[in-house]
């Protein structure tokens, strides 16, 4: 299968049963497998496994489907906050089952790696499809979502930012500002033209650090719940309920209101306030979400670094203004429209 991005690495069939055996012991037999779509990240297949028996590896009882997530290639040139996501997505999941357990996450059945493989996960796969697929009404599964949110957001980190002494800071606003710079590095790295310059970009971060450190307690984000990130079923009575939630590589620590923007992605929180996940989110923390001009201004804020953060990736999975000049134009407006309502 050829890779969406260069950072994803091309698998086979045969590569898989390696990743397998070297989990779970040489007796564990792969007995269908095929790539997963929808990421732009890591090499991501589903895989069938045979059945529990004596002596069939390590695999805990009843994981016979699994997802195997695999590391880009050492080759791949990576943004300065990917550096070791296979590892922060095992961290997370377990950190999730441990603390917000209701949060429906894959369990995680083995983390790897080694000089010949590089580094994996391998993982239960959830039931569900993403809300993107579904063919009804996803609004339930949204308001699920949103209560799922809730109950991560009462986990507390040690400090602001990403975890394992990658980038972050005492305050919010110190971790959130090394974060844009970190992002504006890359695009001097990959020397992607931006729509504004960083200087002005630096400086509005900087004007708002006032409101950035009204933010005081580093909250568990997941950051990435955009719509194929989400799975979802039918309950017994036919509605689309939530039962999964995936690829929490990208996790953080910091100020809740950042985790209402990809669930809503290119749209804004304040003008949908009944949205079902907002509502979820809302009923499941028993306060009601209040738009004041702080809240606000922290949510352009947390737009304009999603909307600069698509834009600077974009040259490391293959994409250019000439082969996607779509998405190109839209994350401009977006990132203009960002400033203005920070202006």
């Amino acid at each position: 299968m050829a890779p969406v991005s260069p950072t994803q690495r091309v698998l086979s069939p045969d590569d898989v049963v390696d990743f397998v055996r070297s989990s779970f012991g040489p007796d564990r037999r792969v007995t269908d497998c095929g790539p997963l779509s929808g990421g732009g990240f890591a090499a991501v297949w589903w895989v069938h496994l045979d059945g529990d028996r004596p002596g069939a590896g390590r695999t805990p009882p009843g994981h016979r489907d699994v997802v195997l997530k695999v590391a880009p290639p050492p080759t791949a040139r990576l943004l300065r906050y990917e550096t070791d996501l296979i590892a922060a997505e095992a961290r997370y999941f377990r950190l999730v089952a441990e603390r917000a357990p209701r949060v429906p996450v894959p369990p995680v059945l083995h983390h790897g790696r080694n000089r010949r493989l590089g580094e994996w996960l391998v993982t239960g796969r959830l039931p569900g499809r993403a809300l993107p697929d579904l063919d009804g009404d996803d609004g339930p599964a949204r308001a699920d979502l949103g209560a799922a949110t809730a109950a991560l957001h009462r986990v507390t980190g040690d400090r602001f930012g990403y975890d394992a002494g990658r980038t972050g800071g005492a305050t919010w606003s110190a971790a959130f500002t090394a974060v844009i710079d970190d992002l504006l590095a890359d695009a001097a790295d990959w020397q992607v033209a931006l729509p504004v310059s960083p200087q002005r970009l630096r400086a509005l971060v900087a004007r708002h650090g006032e409101v950035l450190d009204t933010v005081r307690r580093p909250a568990l984000l997941h950051f990435d719940c955009w719509d194929g990130n989400v799975l979802a079923d039918r309950d017994a009575d036919g509605a689309y309920r939530m039962c999964g939630l995936v690829d929490g590589e990208r996790f953080l620590y910091g100020d809740p209101l950042l985790d209402l923007v990809s669930p809503l992605l290119f749209r804004r929180a304040e003008d949908e306030p009944t949205h079902p996940f907002l509502r979820g989110y809302a009923e499941a923390t028993g306060l009601p979400l209040v738009f004041d001009d702080g809240v606000r201004r922290r949510l352009a804020l947390y737009r304009m670094h999603l909307h600069l953060l698509m834009t600077v990736e974009m040259p490391s999975r293959g994409i250019t203004p000439d082969n996607d000049p779509g998405r190109h134009a839209l994350l401009a407006e977006l990132l203009e429209r960002d400033l203005a309502d920070l202006a």
